[in-house]
């Protein structure tokens, strides 16, 4: 039983005699590698089989002279385990070093706890994809037979008041990305990794974001599914709303509603294409390619070349050569992709999105300056108050985000000091 303070990850000295408790870790073979991680803090990394080898010496009370020196007659190479051990700290995986308690770092709290793997398990059965392919056939094949019901953009201004149409478009388009996000949740909540929801941004995109680090572990086929069940509810929503869309009059507030939903449910589906913001179909990408990170790696591979342009570095710099080649290959044609998208999109928001954003706020503005009715007044005040929220929330969330990445980066600087 360990006793005193728990110590800070930095003033922990690991020597040849010492012995090491590791927190419980996941695992799983992937190729010539081990994924190994902690679900509480959803720190997962790639080890080498030598890794795991130590990882299984320690947990057995081995201390880190004798795993050494196993190592050293079972390979005839000496590898230097303390230094393993400190990184082992830097990654939270250690909790107890010679009997002393290391002090970890925040456990993430998972997202409706109530929520046990039992009650959603059905959602891995191999019949769920299934749903959203067949509601999608019946809405394309309705489609096809009454192409009169094909939602136009006229359909999302489906009220003569602004506030409604932005009001309407928050609530039903917020209502179908919680559904999406809570998909995710589920589905991984039914692999056995606990997920949480929370707001992020992709460049100057607001998201609701669901974090399932841990699903690294689980088979590919319940990772799939975990990555795409969000898109199988925003197809499974479009395709009921053309269903109903079949059997309401057209004109009635129910149709137009309903011709709009399908568009709020169907346009997000565009932005899962956009792979270079980390959608959900770029961890499908990355799992099916096998890479470890593609966008940190396809980032670093496009600086690299920015500063070879600038004569700062050498093609002997180039941080993708110590990939296998398939990853490289991967990464080096994502690196163009996240150029390139990233690129348009900026480009688009300054030629698109802020103009009407501007022509917003001016014209709400201008109806506050010489009020008309309370109804012009209210819905001018409701515009700028979404317009203004959106914002806000946008930089706060940025904010937050970054505080956490610096303050991961500096426990895992401390580690090493």
């Amino acid at each position: 039983m360990s006793e005193g303070p728990d110590e800070g990850v930095a003033t922990v000295p690991v020597g040849p005699a010492s012995r090491v408790l590791l927190h419980p870790l996941s695992r799983r073979a992937d190729g010539a590698e081990w994924i190994v991680g902690r679900g509480e803090t959803r720190v997962f990394v790639a080890l080498p089989a030598q890794g795991v080898e130590v990882l299984d010496l320690l947990e057995q009370g081995a201390s880190v002279a004798s795993v050494q020196a196993r190592l050293l007659a079972a390979t005839g190479e000496e590898p230097d385990v303390a230094e393993f051990v400190r990184d082992l700290l830097a990654l939270d995986f250690v909790a107890e070093v010679d009997g002393r308690r290391i002090s970890s770092g925040p456990v993430v709290p998972a997202s409706l706890p109530g929520l046990r793997r039992r009650h959603v398990a059905f959602l891995l059965e191999p019949w769920v994809p299934l749903v959203p392919a067949v509601l999608v056939a019946a809405a394309v094949v309705l489609l096809l037979l009454r192409p009169e019901l094909v939602p136009t953009y006229r359909d999302l201004v489906w009220s003569p008041y602004g506030t409604l149409v932005v009001v309407g478009g928050a609530v039903v388009g917020w209502s179908i990305v919680l559904l999406h996000e809570l998909a995710h949740l589920a589905v991984a909540r039914a692999a056995g990794v606990p997920g949480r929801i929370s707001f992020g941004t992709r460049l100057q995109f607001l998201v609701l974001q669901t974090d399932i680090s841990g699903i690294e572990i689980a088979p590919r086929r319940h990772r799939l599914t975990a990555y795409l069940a969000g898109i199988g509810v925003n197809l499974s929503v479009a395709s009921s709303a053309v269903l109903l869309l079949g059997i309401t009059a057209p004109g009635t507030t129910a149709h137009r509603l309903l011709a709009a939903t399908v568009l709020w449910a169907a346009l997000p589906l565009t932005f899962q294409l956009m792979v270079f913001m980390r959608t959900d179909v770029y961890f499908v990408l990355q799992d099916l390619t096998g890479c470890r990170d593609l966008y940190g790696d396809g980032g670093a591979y496009a600086r690299h070349l920015v500063r070879r342009l600038r004569r700062r570095e050498s093609a002997d710099q180039d941080p993708s050569r110590a990939l296998p080649a398939g990853e490289r290959r991967a990464v080096r044609l994502y690196s163009f992709v996240l150029v390139t998208g990233t690129a348009l999109c900026l480009a688009g928001f300054a030629a698109l999105t802020l103009p009407a954003e501007v022509r917003l706020v001016t014209e709400a503005a201008a109806r506050l300056a010489s009020p008309g009715s309370a109804l012009d007044v209210s819905d001018a005040v409701l515009t700028l108050a979404a317009i203004a929220a959106v914002h806000i929330i946008w930089l706060v969330t940025r904010w937050r985000n970054r505080r956490d990445r610096r303050a991961r980066a500096h426990r895992r600087r401390s580690a090493h000091a």
